[in-house]
């Protein structure tokens, strides 16, 4: 495998990686800004193509198709069967992602509290109403109902990180339940969210990866 398509790219945090071990990666992402800066970041061998995963043609075939905290962007209506049309025969589909939860317990009840008169959850429901806690998360849900890949696994990696209160409540910017909210109530929460908060958190950042290979046959 040593050519890669990458769905909804970013500013290109996961695209540095995989082209700083030799593979040939084909960055897609559908916003403009982002993809600019993505562009400044990676090394000239990686190609960008401003697109969503809905409009990428299946005229080339990669060994390794991968999202970074990115698939649930993308329209559920013939999801696997489009990432198969993009995939070699054997080739590997990869996902990660995964919430970011405050470690300590009475942190995450101050801002539970805080969050209330405007929210009374920020939980990310999953895709195909997979409960959380399952021993197996989405994707790995759907990929194991799906007809064009096989031997589906998934790995946990463990993270803790320490972040400010400020890169804390950037992060809560970027989920669904807050970017619905109008927004006066949107700048207010995240206020009484920020007054509640130490100065420096900890989080729970733990990593789902899931990998599953695309059947031989066509």
């Amino acid at each position: 495998m040593r050519t890669a398509l990458e769905i909804g790219a970013g500013t290109g945090k996961a695209t540095r990686l995989f082209a700083q071990r030799g593979i040939t990666v084909t960055a897609t992402e559908p916003d403009g800004s982002m993809l600019a800066e993505l562009r400044k970041r990676v090394p000239e061998s990686v190609r960008t193509v401003q697109a969503a995963f809905e409009d990428l043609r299946s005229g080339e075939r990669y060994g390794l198709v991968y999202a970074a905290a990115a698939l649930h962007w993308t329209n559920p209506e013939g999801r696997w069967s489009r990432i198969a049309s993009l995939l070699e025969p054997g080739g590997v589909f990869a996902s990660c992602g995964g919430p970011i939860r405050l470690a300590d317990p009475a942190v995450e009840e101050a801002v539970r509290a805080a969050r209330a008169p405007f929210l009374e959850s920020d939980e990310i429901p999953s895709p195909d109403g997979t409960p959380w806690g399952h021993d197996m998360q989405w994707p790995g849900s759907e990929l194991q109902r799906s007809e064009r890949f096989t031997g589906v696994q998934q790995s946990v990696i463990k993270r803790r990180l320490l972040m400010s209160a400020r890169d804390y409540v950037g992060h809560l910017s970027t989920i669904s339940a807050y970017l619905v909210l109008p927004a006066f109530e949107r700048e207010q929460v995240f206020s009484q969210i920020m007054q509640v908060l130490p100065d420096r958190v900890e989080v729970a950042a733990d990593l789902i990866v899931h990998l599953a290979r695309r059947r031989s046959e066509d």
